[in-house]
């Protein structure tokens, strides 16, 4: 019998993560570290694991994530989004629950850059009348 091992990427602010689904009991590793010792703050667990609670697929598959850039909020949007690409590569039937929880779209915001003779990208220093 052939193992199972799906990989996907994906992408949030400047952090970048790598998800690869394997046979298993359902553990959750992030950079070689669980899921919840990682991340440290619970909303961003489950916001990492949404795509195994709508699929129903959590405790079936392990998934192992190697994740960089940017800082813990953006790596659980980007765990997030491979976790759901790699899962409609297992089944594409799994597309259509995924899509409709918003799982597949690539959160396209990112910081503004700063821009020369203001204090920040849209802060104006203080008008002076007098």
């Amino acid at each position: 019998m052939e193992k199972l091992r799906i990989s996907a990427t994906g992408r949030r602010k400047t952090s970048v993560a790598r998800a690869i689904l394997v046979d298993g009991n359902g553990a959750f590793t992030i950079n070689g570290l669980d899921i919840a010792a990682y991340l440290k703050r619970a909303p961003l667990v489950e916001h990492a694991r949404e795509a195994l609670s709508v699929t129903e697929m959590a405790g079936k598959v392990s998934v192992v994530c190697r994740t960089s850039g940017g800082g813990l909020t953006g790596q659980a949007g980007a765990v997030r989004l491979a976790v759901a690409r790699a899962l409609t590569r297992l089944n594409e039937d799994f597309r259509k629950p995924l899509r409709h929880g918003g799982l597949l779209t690539r959160d396209p915001r990112e910081v503004e850059r700063k821009k020369y003779g203001r204090p920040k990208a849209r802060k104006r220093f203080q008008y002076s009348k007098r």
